[in-house]
């Protein structure tokens, strides 16, 4: 049984909605800004992650109608190669995530929907595309 009110379910469900967390269709996780960096320097995932924002918005794949969420993770526990990323629903899972690599990530699987295979390290198996 939940312990949460009906005014604080009402709050999240309005904060839910003016994210618009029903629209989207993925969901990328990139470790950036690690307390203690160990897959890539600070400096690199920090970079990534700003392009990650800016590429999302430039492409208007951000709010109001999102089509593309993103996670800025403090670690995925993936300690190399990086930065790491990790797509949803999909479960695919890259490694060496520069700007460079981000942007073929947005364009080939974010918007077309295919796994970038060249920097794909993981991935589950029972999710299909």
């Amino acid at each position: 049984m939940s312990s949460e009110r009906p005014d604080q379910i009402t709050e999240l469900e309005r904060i839910s909605s003016s994210l618009g967390l029903t629209k989207y269709r993925r969901h990328i996780f990139l470790c950036a800004d690690q307390t203690e960096p160990k897959c890539a320097a600070r400096e690199v995932g920090l970079e990534s992650w700003e392009y990650l924002k800016r590429r999302l918005k430039e492409l208007n794949l951000v709010g109001p109608e999102p089509l593309v969420y993103r996670t800025k993770a403090n670690c995925l526990r993936v300690c190399m190669h990086g930065p790491i990323a990790v797509v949803y629903p999909d479960a695919v899972w890259y490694h060496s995530c520069t700007p460079p690599v981000l942007e073929r990530i947005i364009q080939e699987h974010l918007i077309g929907g295919k796994i970038v295979e060249e920097f794909v390290f993981a991935r589950n198996m029972a999710v299909r595309m």
